[in-house]
């Protein structure tokens, strides 16, 4: 071996950061069970090893790297939604954020796509989504809340309920998205996701209301 040059057990292993960007790009591409070890090492330029030196197999990377990017998304969310008064703007927050990470990487369609797939294949997985799901709603129906004892949005609107179709407006927009970016602006439908809550949540709506001009309104 020539001077300076490691042997492979000297070099030093990959960060579980650099494995865990790999595997969040094969999950998020093929799916929990079309992903392998040999692929995710491979995408990352390592050997299978070098995976297993950090996770002890394929179950317990993905789960690592769920929590990891789940606590980062909840944490921009935190981050970029204001303290404001009107609860209107903070859902409205709440939307561009999913929407960044939506756009910026592929963070999101690895959320969204193991979702999916681990309502009847993954019960540890399903149950660590479901728990996610719940959060998040109790976040929205605690921004609802606050609106209506603010006497800024309907009281007769149920937090929870509000909460879950906020969370199935982003989500059912997010996967027309990716099953059909060319057809689906995804900006565009979360605007006019964003303009319809506005018409049904604000205060003095009849609840019959609906935007419709498409989206197209400067927030």
């Amino acid at each position: 071996m020539s001077r300076g040059r490691k042997s492979r057990s000297e070099r030093p292993e990959p960060p579980r950061k650099q494995l865990m960007a790999a595997a969040i790009d094969c999950f998020a591409r093929l799916g929990y069970q079309g992903t392998t070890i040999a692929r995710i090492a491979r995408d990352a330029g390592v050997t299978k090893g070098a995976v297993y030196y950090h996770f002890r197999d394929k179950e317990e990377l993905l789960f690592e790297t769920v929590k990891d990017r789940i606590g980062g998304f909840e944490q921009h969310v935190l981050e970029k939604v204001t303290p404001t008064p009107d609860a209107l703007t903070r859902l409205r927050e709440v939307v561009d954020a999913c929407f960044f990470h939506a756009t910026v990487s592929n963070h999101r369609r690895f959320i969204i796509t193991l979702m999916i797939e681990a309502l009847d294949t993954i019960p540890r997985l399903s149950g660590e989504f479901r728990a996610i799901l719940r959060r998040m709603r109790g976040f929205l129906a605690t921004v609802i809340l606050r609106g209506q004892q603010k006497g800024t949005l309907r009281a007769d609107v149920v937090p929870e309920a509000a909460a879950a179709v906020i969370m199935g407006g982003i989500i059912g927009a997010e996967v027309q998205h990716y099953q059909d970016p060319e057809e689906i602006d995804l900006r565009r439908v979360l605007d006019t996701l964003v303009e319809q809550l506005s018409a049904w949540l604000a205060t003095g709506s009849s609840g019959t209301g609906v935007a419709v001009s498409g989206g197209k309104r400067a927030w």
